[in-house]
């Protein structure tokens, strides 16, 4: 090969290039961001519009269905989902609405970005809400923005101030005054408003009319109206209060009030970075803040992505280390460690080039790669290097050996490596969400392969031409040691035996190896439904949420008292560092969320995840007046229709079923329960003869009710605060309040002014329901059941829940609709499954190239099953499921197992090219091609073991992968020795006769045509 003689030829320029990879190599390393996981662009965009004070049915009719008619036009759309609740929608776009709605906004589903880097929580002994609210608004807010790479920080928990005019009904009533006066007077007279400037001479002076309030107090001195006593100030008719916002939502940490922050990263921004500078400055507040000002980093996702990233840089290099001790003890030379070594820091660091070109960065996925690659990168290097070691014992010189040797086994070693290229390049380029984010790890493994298999025929003969083996005395130094690789080489010559005699048997019993291969892998198959499957492991990151609910219609009093007794309950676990109660944020006042920080694992060893969350729910179920959902629902069935009514018997049909099956908990149905509604109806005939309209009534009912923000006010501080004008709440908890209320009208008495109507008298307060949301999909009316899992893996909770399904008969015009994680593992095996059929296929392409014939890559792809034994024993053994990342290693091992094979079908090839029959060509093969592939065999094994054993931060997630790959080179080298050889003699036959029958036509031919030509002559 050419590569090769340049390389030894010319042994500085290939040092040099070397050299330059690895430069090249750290400066890119040092330039690439960090991340979790790859920032994907996901395909998603979260829409909301406010529609305030309008009810799910109105926010529906008004706003939604308006709305997916039009985004249903847009090409390209894959599913329109839809949530109307109580004055909110979920989609907009602009078009004809009422003019009540706001501006909506369209929020991008912006992946990792959008999910905080850190959470913190604020408290304080000594400060109320308020000013702790202001603190944290106008300073350390604003601090925290001013850390390198922080797009927004979050707030919750907050104590807005707010200018709160409580009007009174009855004064307002006696002094003939309508909610609209008190409106307008306020807009108007808090206002400052530009009068233009003044010029004389080359002087100019602005001009402005200065009217906004100075003082909370001056509000009491707005005239709201004149009448035949006088003017009317607003403090007659109102009580202003420098107060805050009327409290919907509560946050504590530990049972304490508390502020939460939640800070996100702007765009490709290095999470690691964006965290420390975050850490940083919480730091230096706690030294300036006073004292009674106290900070906790309630999570802090840097940390943890860091911790993951460094975990999988150790199993990088434990598995590299691990790997050359197998070299070591089968080549018995210390020089050839380094040899074939120098190509694991050569591939990884080139690989730090190509993955900042394509603007990857270091993450979950890119390093797990990496290390999933540390047994495969050194494979060619072992084999190129055995092969030179066994020429230089043939008397060969050293730059003899290195030439022949590499040129010997260079096709073979091109097969095995564009073999496992063929099947990472499908991966990169799979379709769907999974496909966007395994794009990193796909092209990382392929360019990390090439590179190794650049070292190959490059480095490593050179290398080995001009830095030769000591002839004797090798351990002189160390004689125990050579005593020890003495025994490893009888060890390994006793194993070659072994082998002989069995391959031999199998060559005269080849019917019999290959039925009984064909056995035991059909046996492994009824292995899969012992072993479980589900999307992704579950991983214990030390954070347990949970979320809560009381009876619909309950206050945020009511609900915060059961959030208590659960904070009351939890504190008995010593496993719990801090609890964070979230009461009324998310989806009304009948609604909490609760998160658990749990201690570290590695310094307390207390139980796990999983184990805590069974614990937990066990502990709060006899909490009577709550229904609670521990950890995430990865179970998400829609029932798709239009009739509301046969939507609802078929969910609880599905819900009936669902509670007896084994490992679903925490079951929900979306239309639970209704919210207690009173509905305002209006007598138009009696109202229009009073001079009333249906515009004025709701006008003046809902500042009375929900309050109206009219105005805005400077403090003293510089800050603006609203201006709220609203019943106080002690006058608006009964409907009787509301009855008592009197409205201006817009006729006029004697004196002037406006007759003042009593509601009760135009209107009747009908008690109702109303549903806390209504939901859509597919232009369809949608309700929906979740569920958690516990005990078992989802997947398969989600296959009894299908045949659950597939049970029931639906009414015409209702069909069902699975997400959630049975929906991601559909798609995402689809995915995998069409890309393991490319692989293969182009495997098949590669191999026939590469050997010149049909038939043999079907020989060598006879290992490819054979993997499967082992990954299925493998995954039972350990307790592990099938999910995404066992998958991948599944994928890996479509690659990595035809390598064996075809270093045997390779030699066999050039035996019976020697001249020597087919028997003796395989048995030759097998003997000479035994080491190397045990030595690539165990230095797979070894380099996956530390990715197995899954020690760590994140090592749950990827140990599935590891043992998978394991097993499936155990058993696949185990059998591939001998049942390749037996499909290869069987194949080879056929291939031979194929060539004489096609030869023998020609030969006819040869001999037809001169004859022809004679007799024309």
């Amino acid at each position: 090969m050419w590569i090769t003689k340049v390389s030894i030829r010319h042994p500085v320029f290939a040092t040099m290039v070397m050299v330059g990879l690895m430069v090249l190599g750290l400066f890119s390393y040092r330039s690439l961001g960090v991340e979790s996981m790859p920032n994907v662009e996901l395909p998603f965009a979260w829409v909301e519009t406010q529609y305030p004070g309008a009810s799910p049915e109105q926010v529906e009719n008004d706003v939604t269905r308006p709305m997916e008619e039009v985004i249903n036009t847009v090409s390209g759309i894959k599913n329109i989902r839809s949530n109307s609740w109580e004055g909110r929608s979920g989609v907009s776009i602009e078009f004809h609405i009422p003019k009540e709605v706001k501006e909506p906004f369209v929020i991008r589903a912006d992946g990792e970005n959008q999910q905080p880097v850190v959470r913190l929580s604020v408290t304080s002994t000594e400060r109320d809400m308020r000013a702790l609210s202001t603190l944290a608004e106008q300073v350390i807010v604003k601090r925290l923005q001013s850390v390198a790479g922080v797009g927004e920080v979050r707030t919750g928990g907050i104590a807005r101030r707010q200018i709160l005019v409580h009007v009174k009904p009855e004064q307002l009533r006696s002094q003939n005054i309508g909610i609209d006066e008190v409106l307008r007077a306020i807009q108007a007279t808090n206002a400052n408003l530009p009068a233009g400037n003044l010029q004389y001479g080359a002087a100019e002076r602005l001009v402005r009319v200065e009217g906004m309030m100075r003082e909370a107090r001056e509000f009491n001195k707005i005239i709201v109206a004149r009448r035949a006593s006088g003017p009317v100030y607003l403090s007659q008719v109102a009580d202003v209060v420098d107060g805050e916002r009327e409290e919907t939502s509560i946050s504590r940490v530990n049972g304490a009030r508390a502020i939460s922050l939640d800070i996100t990263k702007v765009q490709d921004a290095n999470t690691v970075q964006v965290g420390s500078g975050i850490i940083k400055m919480v730091d230096e507040m706690r030294k300036t803040m006073p004292a009674d000002v106290k900070f906790r980093v309630m999570d802090d996702q840097s940390s943890t992505v860091q911790d993951q990233l460094n975990n999988v840089k150790r199993t990088i290099v434990e598995g590299a280390i691990l790997t050359m001790v197998i070299v070591f003890l089968f080549l018995h030379s210390w020089r050839s460690t380094v040899i074939t070594g120098l190509t694991l820091p050569i591939s990884v660091l080139a690989s730090f080039v190509a993955m900042r070109y394509f603007g990857f960065t270091l993450n979950f996925l890119t390093l797990m790669a990496l290390s999933l690659c540390i047994g495969l990168l050194i494979d060619d290097a072992i084999v190129v290097r055995e092969n030179i070691v066994r020429h230089l014992g043939m008397g060969k010189s050293h730059l003899r050996a290195a030439e022949d040797g590499t040129n010997e086994i260079g096709m073979a070693v091109m097969a095995t490596t564009f073999a496992i290229v063929a099947v990472f390049v499908p991966i990169a380029f799979m379709d769907g969400i999974i496909g966007r984010f395994f794009l990193q790890f796909g092209v990382t493994v392929a360019v990390a392969v090439l590179v190794s298999l650049f070292v190959s025929f490059t480095l490593d003969p050179m290398l080995s031409s001009v830095w030769p083996d000591p002839v004797k005395d090798r351990f002189k130094y160390v004689p125990w040691l050579g005593r020890v690789m003495a025994r490893i080489e009888v060890g390994i010559e006793h194993v070659h035996g072994i082998y002989g005699r069995v391959l031999a048997l199998a060559l005269r019993w080849r019917k019999s190896t290959l039925a009984l291969a064909l056995g035991i892998f059909v046996g492994s198959l009824f292995l899969i439904p012992l072993i479980g499957g589900e999307f992704a492991p579950k991983t214990d990151n030390g954070f347990i949420e949970m979320r809560f609910k009381t009876p619909v219609g309950s206050s945020l009093a009511y609900t915060d008292g059961k959030v208590k007794q659960v904070e009351d309950a939890l504190r008995a676990y010593p496993e719990i560092e801090a609890i964070s109660s979230a009461i009324g944020v998310y989806e009304g006042h009948n609604s909490a969320q609760v998160i658990l920080k749990l201690t570290d694992v590695k310094k307390t060893h207390r139980r796990s995840q999983e184990t805590m969350e069974s614990v937990i729910r066990e502990r709060l179920s006899p909490i009577a007046g709550i229904t609670m959902s521990v950890g995430n629902k990865p179970i998400f069935i829609a029932i798709l229709g239009r009739d509301e009514a046969k939507l609802d018997a078929a969910a609880h049909k599905l819900m009936d079923k669902m509670r007896t099956i084994k490992g679903v908990a925490d079951m929900e149905y979306s239309q639970e329960g209704a919210n207690p509604a009173t509905i305002v109806k209006i007598n138009n005939e009696l109202a229009s003869d009073l001079g009333l309209s249906v515009a004025q009534v709701g006008a003046a009912l809902r500042p009375f009710v929900s309050g109206d923000q009219v105005s805005h006010w400077l403090a003293p501080d510089g800050q603006n605060y609203e201006v709220n004008v609203q019943l106080p709440r002690s006058g608006r908890q009964k409907v009787a309040d509301l009855a008592d209320l009197s409205l201006a009208s817009s006729r006029m008495d004697a004196s002037g002014n406006p007759i003042m109507v009593p509601l009760r008298q135009v209107v009747d307060f009908v008690p109702s329901f109303s549903p806390q949301v209504l939901k859509r999909q597919a232009l369809e009316r949608r309700v929906a059941i979740y569920a958690g899992i516990e005990g078992r893996p989802s997947g398969d909770v989600n296959a009894d829940i299908k045949k659950a399904m597939e049970s029931i008969e639906l009414p015409e015009g209702v069909r069902f609709d699975v997400g959630g994680d049975a929906q991601q593992m559909a798609e995402t095996m689809a995915n995998f499954g069409s890309a393991i059929v490319i692989a293969i296929i182009f495997i098949y392409l590669v191999l026939a190239s590469q050997f010149g014939s049909f038939l043999q890559p079907v020989a060598i792809m006879m290992s490819l099953p054979m993997s499967l034994i082992g990954v299925l024993l493998a995954l039972l053994a350990t307790g592990s499921t099938l999910n995404v990342f066992s998958v991948i290693g599944v994928v890996m091992l479509m690659g990595l197992v035809t390598k064996n094979a075809i270093l045997l079908v390779d030699f066999a090839n050039h035996g019976q090219r020697e001249g020597k029959a087919q028997f003796a060509a395989i048995l030759e093969a097998g003997q000479v091609r035994l080491r190397p592939i045990l030595m690539t065999t165990l230095a797979m094994i070894f380099g996956m073991l530390p990715m197995a054993i899954g020690a760590g931060d994140g090592g749950e997630t990827q140990a599935p992968m590891g043992r998978a790959v394991i097993g499936g080179v155990i058993t696949s080298t185990l059998l591939t020795l001998v049942v390749v050889p037996v499909a290869y003699s069987y194949l080879d036959n056929l291939g031979k006769r194929a060539r004489r029958w096609f030869a023998k036509g020609h030969e006819e031919i040869v001999e037809v045509v001169p004859a022809i030509a004679k007799e024309r002559a």
